[in-house]
């Protein structure tokens, strides 16, 4: 494998888990229907991700999860939970597309490039949503989900099209949602004065 191969695979990888760090199952989702329709290899331990069966359940999950983040109240505690799955997920989506690796690579890229993002997007999205909360009353929080939704699908399937992309997206993602809540911060502070 090329060093360009190498580091095309592990932007594969972090652009995935990234993903995940918006929405857990529908990244998953479009990793196993690039996999069943033969658009996407995947590692041999996680074949079982490119399966009728794992579309199925994935597409039911990401369904789920998707209208469960427009329930006020339950986009909060969902975010309680998601935050060590999105570190799961992204670790799994990471090693699942990091083919021809050294395992010692593989799992160290995946745990800490492709765990690491994921749980920082989420773990930013949260407190964002958190924030929201406090200042809109959960209003702001529906915008905050269509924005993640929109993120998670756009970052999957561009993370699959152009990888380098992907992590240039979620950087500026980042960015402004750090921005946001800082000045969201700000505001909550200056009302507490």
């Amino acid at each position: 494998m090329s060093n360009f191969d190498l580091a095309l695979s592990i932007m594969l990888g972090i652009g995935l888990a990234a993903a995940t760090g918006f929405r857990v199952f529908l990244p998953m989702l479009i990793v196993s229907g690039a996999a069943n329709t033969g658009h996407l290899s995947l590692g041999d331990s996680f074949a079982w991700l490119g399966t009728p069966p794992a579309l199925i359940m994935l597409g039911a999950a990401a369904l789920a999860e998707i209208v469960a983040y427009y329930v006020p109240g339950v986009d909060n505690l969902l975010d309680a939970l998601a935050t060590p799955a999105a570190f799961v997920a992204g670790t799994v989506l990471s090693a699942a597309v990091m083919t021809d690796l050294p395992p010692m690579v593989k799992w160290t890229a995946a745990v800490v490039a492709g765990g690491g993002v994921a749980g920082l997007t989420q773990t930013v999205t949260a407190m964002l949503r958190a924030n929201s909360t406090v200042v809109t009353g959960g209003l702001g929080n529906l915008v905050i989900s269509s924005v993640e939704l929109v993120g998670a699908l756009l970052v999957s399937l561009l993370a699959l099209a152009a990888p380098l992309a992907a992590i240039v997206v979620v950087i500026l993602f980042l960015w402004l949602a750090i921005r946001l809540l800082q000045q969201l911060l700000r505001g909550t502070h200056r009302s507490r004065q």
